[in-house]
C-alpha cells in the first residue's frame, strides 16, 4: 500500500481517527496523481516546492475555497515533516510556506427557541427511531460532544450511578461529561425500544440503525439536518453547528470559559474563543441597549 509507514504513524503514533487518516491519505494521492500527470514524478518524495505551488494554483483556480487548500497542504506538511524526522529528506519542501488568507467565518448556533421546537417535534414520536433521534440532538445540544464522539459511544459508556458519560475524543483521549435527568430518562426511554431490535450486530454501541447496525456520520448528520430544518432558516444544519451553540448558549449564560474548554475537549483555549464570538456580539449588543450614556 502506497503511503504505508506514513498511515502507520498517523495511526499509531499520532492517533489521529480513521476519518482523519483517511483524508490526509486523499490529499496525498491527488497531489501524486498532479504530479506524476503534470511533472511526470513517479514519487512525490523528491518533489520541491515550485511544483507544490503549482499544485496550489491548480487548486485555486478550479475554485475550491482557500481553506480547503490549506487543509490540503496541511497534509503535505504533515507528510514531508514526517520524511524529515525519519531521514528520508534532508530539506522539507514546505518549510517556507504560508497558509492562503481566509476569511473568519463565524459559524451561526441555533438559537434556544429553534432547539426547542425541534425537542418538541420529537416529543410525539414514542417508537425506536424517534426516541433514538430525539436522544442524539439531547446528547449534541446538552454534551457538545463531536459527530465522531457519538457515533462511538458504547453502551458501558453511560453511568446511571453518577450520572455521566465517557465519550473517547481526538487522539484517544477520554472525557467524562455530566448528563443532565431528562438525558438520563431519554436514554431509560429508548434502552428497550433498542433491545426489541432484531438481528443486533452492533451489540455494545448505543445508537443503532433500524437493522442493527452502528449509526454512521452520514445518517447522524441526515437527522439533525432533516429536523432543523423544519425549524431553522439558518444555512447551515449540522451536528457541529449543536456543538456550537452549546457552547455558546453557556458562554451566554456566564459559564468560564475553561470549563467550555474542557467539556468540549479542546486541547488549547484558543479553539475554546471561536465560539465566545457570538456570546461577545451579544454582550455588545445588551451593552449598547442597556448603557445609561447611550
Amino acid at each position: 500500500m502506497p503511503f504505508q509507514a506514513f498511515t502507520d504513524y498517523l495511526q499509531l503514533e499520532k492517533k489521529y481517527s480513521p476519518h482523519t487518516v483517511t483524508a490526509y491519505l486523499k490529499d496525498l494521492e491527488d497531489f501524486q496523481k498532479f504530479a506524476s500527470e503534470v511533472y511526470q514524478y513517479a514519487d512525490i518524495v523528491t518533489v520541491n516546492y515550485s511544483i507544490v505551488r503549482s499544485w496550489i494554483v491548480s487548486l485555486v483556480d478550479s475554485g475550491i475555497s482557500n481553506r480547503t487548500v490549506n487543509r490540503k497542504i496541511s497534509s503535505l506538511k504533515t507528510y514531508y515533516k514526517f520524511l524529515l524526522k525519519t531521514s528520508q529528506i534532508e530539506i522539507n519542501p514546505l518549510a517556507k510556506h504560508k497558509a492562503l488568507k481566509t476569511s473568519k467565518k463565524i459559524q451561526v448556533p441555533f438559537s434556544e427557541k429553534e432547539i426547542g421546537n425541534v425537542m418538541e417535534m420529537l416529543q410525539v414520536e414514542n417508537n425506536f427511531e424517534g426516541l433514538r433521534d430525539r436522544l442524539i440532538v439531547e446528547l449534541f445540544y446538552s454534551t457538545g460532544i463531536r459527530r465522531a464522539e457519538l457515533i462511538n459511544i458504547k453502551l458501558n459508556d453511560v453511568s446511571f450511578a453518577q450520572k455521566t458519560i465517557k465519550v473517547l475524543g481526538k487522539r484517544n483521549k477520554e472525557r467524562i461529561i455530566p448528563l443532565l435527568p431528562s438525558v438520563l430518562n431519554t436514554i431509560n426511554g429508548y434502552l428497550p425500544f433498542r433491545e426489541q431490535l432484531e438481528n443486533i450486530k452492533g451489540v455494545d454501541y448505543l445508537f443503532l440503525t433500524q437493522k442493527g447496525v452502528k449509526v454512521y456520520e452520514m445518517l447522524v448528520y441526515r437527522i439533525i439536518n432533516t429536523y432543523f430544518s423544519r425549524t431553522s432558516e439558518k444555512v447551515k444544519k449540522s451536528p457541529h453547528i449543536l456543538r456550537h451553540s452549546f457552547a455558546t448558549h453557556l458562554l451566554n449564560e456566564g459559564a468560564d470559559i475553561n470549563a467550555v474548554k474542557e467539556l468540549l475537549g479542546h486541547s488549547s483555549l484558543a479553539s475554546t474563543q471561536v465560539y465566545a464570538q457570538n456570546s461577545i456580539a451579544k454582550l455588545k449588543e445588551v451593552y449598547k441597549n442597556s448603557h445609561p450614556r447611550n
